[in-house]
């Protein structure tokens, strides 16, 4: 899809987990297509959920994929939970066709939002969101506290590079992160604005980051963007790999 698109590259970032990145370098061998290994961790902050991306982690590095490990398992806690109180609020679910919809170890709100569409109990997966479990709906349960310094230290140990995901709703925290060990801000998203991108793009210059963009695209079906949606220019990438910690 990415080669159909005409994307020179893409960046895996499954939330708390590199298991997709050895499969889609191996998809896009022999092709010009780059793929950039890395992941996506949820953190809490003071204005919230805050998402840090890393860009050219390891997959393989210990510190990470333990931390990872522990995050998704208690993921899977957290998705249970909900499918547990949806059932409470007369909406029983299959939490073999949740896993299903997951396709792997990562099993988030996305795929719940999907079954939910699939037994009619919503007519979309944003009203799932809206309506259940959105961070102010009846079936939310919150997720394993992580600090946006603790997953940036996580990311650089690991030789990544961290980047903020999806900031325009939390820039007060840009200066702490910088601080903190951030190198990038990601300035180009689905569904931001002309005008939204420039103000995000003069953030990151201001405080030395790399203005990165991402098309947050989950997969057919789900709570995303469309897959090139967002792009920036080549040079983007190359930046992030000059700002590899050694």
């Amino acid at each position: 899809m990415a080669r159909a698109r005409g994307l020179r590259a893409i960046a895996i970032t499954d939330h708390e987990s590199t298991q997709g990145v050895r499969p889609a370098a191996a998809a896009a061998r022999g092709t010009e297509l780059g793929v950039v290994p890395g992941v996506e961790i949820s953190t809490e902050s003071a204005l919230g959920e805050v998402h840090i991306l890393g860009y050219f982690v390891e997959p393989e590095s210990a510190g990470l994929e333990a931390k990872l490990r522990e995050i998704r398992e208690a993921r899977v806690l957290r998705a249970r939970r909900m499918v547990e109180r949806l059932a409470a609020l007369g909406m029983p679910l299959s939490w073999e066709r949740v896993r299903e919809l997951a396709a792997g170890e990562s099993v988030g709100r996305p795929h719940i939002a999907r079954a939910l569409l699939e037994q009619g109990y919503v007519t979309s997966t944003e009203q799932a969101f809206a309506l259940y479990i959105g961070s102010r709906g009846p079936a939310y349960v919150s997720r394993l506290k992580v600090t946006p310094a603790e997953a940036i230290t996580l990311i650089r140990n690991a030789r990544g590079v961290p980047v903020l995901a999806h900031p325009l709703q939390v820039t007060e925290i840009v200066p702490a992160l910088a601080k903190a060990g951030i190198e990038g801000l990601e300035a180009s998203y689905t569904g931001y604005s002309p005008e939204e991108v420039r103000y995000l793009e003069d953030i990151a210059r201001r405080h030395g980051l790399i203005a990165t963009g991402g098309s947050d695209f989950h997969g057919p079906d789900l709570v995303c963007g469309e897959l090139g949606a967002a792009t920036v220019p080549y040079d983007v990438v190359e930046e992030l790999r000059r700002r590899r910690p050694a």
